[in-house]
């Protein structure tokens, strides 16, 4: 009887041979039967087991899967059961710790920033008022001296008018005495004190606050890219104008033009800003010489002079490091930063509304120096490196 033919209660038998498959050969993983697992069977070589044993095996192996099944089974109930809730507690309980920290930091520097702002709020008002005062003290002496020149000018018209030579010489010590007081009255002088001080609202709290809230809120930094025609002969340039790289001895690949900087190692950008906000940061870490800030147009681009050299001159307002010494440089007037760190990082904040040039560092925002000074047209970046590399960040 053939395998086809066996009956449906029937036990399967040897496709090959018609016989019942009680082996079962291990090379194959398939149950054979005797003919096939005898010498001239096509299993002759292979491992042979009965199929009883292979059978036995796999149910031993069932009922020891089933018991890890049982037990990882109770182990997932007691997780759902016992852990999860404890979870979803601590969970619970954590976020109203944490939400109440929020409230109470955030309330700790709304009552800070409310502090600040009365202070310097009534700064402004106490120095609006003493402007105003100044210059009403001011009206009122100026009013009195045109009265008083009015008078005397009447006065002196007067003789000249109405007084016969005899008369006119009876009062030339009157005259005398009139024209020298007329001349004691001096002309208005430019005074500080009639104008209202900007630096009462300096805040050392309200800046760090606002370059954080405004670095939180800019959705990016400036696209800044290097002018290749500025850049000097003792810097390389990278593909991407973002990187300058010191070199110390002369390219003369470079073509003079009127834009290169032919001395110092020095570089503009080749966007210039002239109103608005603007950011943009510098990879400094591999350097340690380097300068980073602004400059006007008008930077003299020539000769080893100090009208030239970034921070030496009236056209440039520079960040610089030199060893482990920082400054601030403009118009050859040095301020130096006790920085209690080398910044990996330089970033630049530029607000032309405010008229304000920040440095801070990126990765904390604290602002390492912040300058005040009215600028007189559109400012590019301007960078100089003379020890290995900078890069602009993008």
């Amino acid at each position: 009887m053939s395998a086809e033919s066996a009956g449906p209660g029937s036990a399967p038998l040897c496709p090959e041979h018609g016989q019942a498959l009680s082996w079962f050969c291990c090379s194959e993983r398939r149950p054979v039967c005797a003919a096939c697992a005898g010498l001239g069977g096509r299993c002759r070589g292979h491992r042979i087991r009965r199929a009883e044993e292979r059978a036995e095996e796999l149910r031993n192996k069932i009922v020891d899967q089933c018991e890890r099944l049982q037990f990882h089974s109770a182990s997932i109930a007691r997780y759902v059961a016992e852990v999860l809730p404890g979870k979803n507690q601590r969970a619970v309980s954590t976020a109203s710790a944490a939400r109440e920290l929020v409230i109470q930091r955030l309330g700790v520097v709304r009552s800070l920033c409310e502090s600040e702002e009365q202070r310097l709020l009534e700064q402004v008002h106490g120095e609006e008022e003493r402007a105003h005062q100044s210059i009403l003290t001011q009206r009122v002496h100026w009013t009195e001296a045109l009265q008083k020149l009015n008078a005397i000018r009447t006065s002196l018209v007067g003789m000249l008018t109405h007084l016969d030579d005899l008369q006119l010489i009876q009062k030339e010590q009157e005259i005398f005495e009139r024209t020298e007081e007329a001349e004691g009255i001096l002309d208005p002088q430019e005074s500080d004190k009639l104008n209202f001080n900007e630096k009462c609202i300096r805040s050392p709290l309200l800046t760090q606050l606002w370059v954080t809230a405004v670095l939180g809120s800019l959705s990016g930094t400036e696209d800044v890219r290097i002018d290749e025609r500025t850049v000097s002969p003792f810097l390389q340039l990278s593909d991407d104008r973002r990187t300058l790289t010191f070199n110390a001895k002369k390219s003369k690949a470079c073509a003079d033009a009127p834009e290169r900087f032919d001395h110092w190692p020095n570089a503009l950008a080749a966007t210039s800003f002239q109103a608005g906000l603007h950011t943009w940061m510098v990879n400094v870490q591999n350097s340690c010489a380097y300068k980073v800030g602004v400059a006007l147009g008008q930077l003299p681009r020539k000769g080893s002079g100090s009208d030239s050299r970034l921070g030496h001159n009236t056209f440039s307002w520079v960040f610089s490091r030199y060893d482990q010494e920082f400054r601030f440089s403009h118009d050859g007037q040095h301020e130096a930063l006790g920085l209690l760190r080398c910044p990996t990082q330089l970033g630049v904040l530029l607000d032309l509304q405010a008229q304000e040039l920040l440095f801070y560092e990126p990765a904390s925002g604290t602002v390492l120096h912040a300058h005040h000074v009215p600028f007189s047209g559109p400012l590019f970046p301007v960078f100089a490196v003379a020890d290995q590399t900078i890069s602009i960040i993008r």
